[in-house]
């Protein structure tokens, strides 16, 4: 089995159609609008987007998060990953009842959990959600920064890229950069080449989260490949929402060839039909790679990753 990394992944989004339903019943709501047979519904971003957050209301408890975690991490390191990074949102918590530190403890809960059970490293990464509008990622980054935790390395922004300017934000990652955290945002998914170079010019990444519309724009690829930003690939993702019309039109092998530093994560699998275990084999069977491509493609990812360097030594170690 290919040894594994993850840096993109939605924690509410991780959510297992099983383990959402059991929620429901716990909380007497009714999610047969957002799941049926098993599997969840919704025909574009904008439904995609309502039935993400129909689920991610259904964890209200620390221990609800910290089962979530728990739960992801495992089923994660079965299929050979060494390490997991989320993305977490302290505005879906409050949309929830429950205090951003109760949040974020049990999320960190389910962490060391996993962690004690398989061995997993994972990090947290805090995000603004991008359609909430900039004075809402600035209070996502000035409660981080305030409150400060081992677990939470990063801050990026997710949400619908089709809305505001990545200029609008710059001063929230300057707050977040200042503090210490490390940077990576969502750019170059539904929207083209421009939203990535944006983002690059105002927020200064090190990472993006997708960036593959960077295609579309040679110069913006030699330039991602110029200075070395991380691109957080996943390709399950961008054929279920269309960005590609299949993986034979992605351009993760173009990319790679080009230069790129490019890694496979799974985004929001269940939602999108796949696994971090999946993507890698999406990697082999379409793009062409083998088992040292695809070693080297978790070799970035940790190197990538928003660790200190002694994880980072000891993540490394055990690729080889």
């Amino acid at each position: 089995m290919v040894i594994k990394a993850e840096i993109h992944c939605h924690i509410e989004g991780a959510a297992s159609p099983a383990l959402v339903e059991k929620q429901a019943q716990k909380y007497g709501a009714d999610v047969s609008a957002i799941i049926r047979d098993g599997s969840y519904v919704w025909s574009d971003f904008t439904t995609f987007l309502h039935a993400y957050d129909v689920a991610s209301m259904l964890f209200r408890t620390e221990e609800d998060y910290a089962q979530l975690a728990e739960t992801y991490l495992s089923e994660t390191a079965d299929q050979g990953a060494i390490y997991s990074e989320f993305f977490i949102s302290t505005d879906h918590a409050k949309t929830a009842s429950l205090s951003p530190a109760a949040y974020i403890e049990g999320l960190a809960e389910g962490m060391r959990r996993a962690r004690q059970k398989s061995g997993i490293e994972a990090r947290m990464i805090a995000t603004g959600l991008r359609h909430k509008g900039p004075e809402a990622v600035e209070e996502a980054a000035r409660y981080i920064v305030a409150n400060p935790h081992p677990l939470v390395t990063g801050f990026g922004m997710a949400g619908d890229e089709r809305m505001h300017h990545p200029r609008d934000f710059a001063r929230a990652f300057d707050i977040a950069r200042d503090a210490g955290l490390r940077i990576t945002v969502h750019a170059g998914e539904l929207v083209g080449a421009q939203s990535v170079r944006d983002a690059l010019d105002h927020l200064r990444p090190e990472r993006v989260g997708h960036g593959v519309r960077a295609i579309e724009d040679g110069d913006l690829v030699r330039r991602l490949a110029d200075e070395g930003v991380v691109l957080e690939v996943c390709p399950g993702s961008n054929i279920a929402l269309s960005v590609f019309p299949s993986f034979a039109d992605h351009p993760f092998p173009k990319l790679r060839e080009a230069g790129c530093k490019v890694t496979l994560s799974s985004d929001d699998p269940p939602f999108f039909h796949t696994s971090l275990e999946r993507e890698y084999e999406i990697a082999a069977t379409y793009f062409g790679m083998d088992e040292a491509a695809l070693m080297q493609t978790t070799r970035t990812a940790i190197e990538a990753a928003f660790v200190d360097a002694e994880t980072q030594a000891a993540l490394l170690a055990k690729l080889t």
